[in-house]
């Protein structure tokens, strides 16, 4: 069994900025919250470019409100499920996590995009909330997922935080009634090979239905990744991110940003490493 111990309070946080995009991302938050029986909070953040686009349209600062409130009303009317929302002025890369810090937010759900909303959600943007946020992030293009979770893929390319993945995929297959497909970096040497092997361990300690799978041995991983989760109608690719706190601009390892961005639009969760927030029973 696993026993959760963060100080999560059942909620999905969704940023947006009024688009398509942000809106999939919402109605994917709240399937989710349906399933799981969470509520779903909305955020804007007011930031310059909101600011923009309110002068340019004549519009009052109320008008941000106004339109979180008309969002949330239809999308509870629509699903039953409790949507509440809210307003924050700042910074989209701190905002977004210290909102989801203060609510006690289980996930986050990130719609991106190029310069389609008011904000740009683009590729750089989106890392940045993904690198700067304690809790995971389902980052969400325009392919919409309306069936909730089925089969997940957790590709394993280093021995980094082996229970901390272990757990967090876990949780996620015990919540989604998920099976966890691994996918081993070919070659990976015998570090990553026991890292994979441990997490099945645990998966088999925990009753969580799973495959195994070594890639072949070339340098794509991220593209046998995608086409791995494509052959197989993934709904979901799950990555423990490994952002280097030693540079300047927190980047994501080499294979993370491609899979985060995949072509085929198959929505990605990104784990951050931290303290281990689960005990892991049986």
């Amino acid at each position: 069994f696993l026993i959760m111990v963060a100080n999560f309070k059942n909620i999905v946080l969704v940023p947006t900025d009024f688009s398509e995009v942000c809106a999939n991302a919402a109605g994917q938050a709240i399937e989710t919250a349906k399933l799981l029986n969470f509520k779903v909070v909305l955020l804007h953040v007011v930031n310059a470019e909101t600011k923009a686009y309110l002068k340019e349209e004549k519009l009052p600062e109320e008008a941000i409100v106004q339109q979180l409130k008309a969002l949330a009303e239809k999308l509870k009317s629509e699903s039953g499920v409790e949507v509440e929302f809210l307003a924050r002025e700042g910074s989209i890369f701190n905002t977004i996590s210290d909102v989801a810090n203060e609510i006690g937010a289980n996930l986050i759900y990130l719609g991106t995009h190029g310069k389609a909303g008011i904000q740009h959600f683009t590729g750089s943007f989106a890392l940045k909330v993904v690198t700067s946020s304690t809790v995971p992030v389902v980052v969400v293009q325009n392919r919409p997922v309306d069936k909730g979770y089925n089969d997940i893929v957790l590709p394993i390319t280093s021995d980094v935080c082996t229970p901390e993945k272990a757990a967090w995929a876990t949780y996620i297959s015990k919540e989604f009634n998920a099976k966890i497909h691994i996918l081993v970096i070919g070659d990976a040497g015998d570090l990553i090979y026991e890292s994979a092997h441990e997490i099945a361990r645990i998966f088999d300690k925990n009753g969580v239905i799973y495959t195994f799978k070594e890639a072949e041995k070339h340098s794509f991983f991220s593209k046998q990744t995608i086409d791995y989760a494509t052959s197989n109608n993934s709904d979901l690719i799950m990555i423990m991110t490994h952002p280097d706190k030693a540079l300047p601009q927190f980047l994501l390892g080499s294979y993370d940003e491609e899979i985060i961005f995949n072509t085929t639009q198959i929505p990605v969760l990104c784990v951050n490493p931290r303290e281990l927030e689960f005990d892991l029973v049986g």
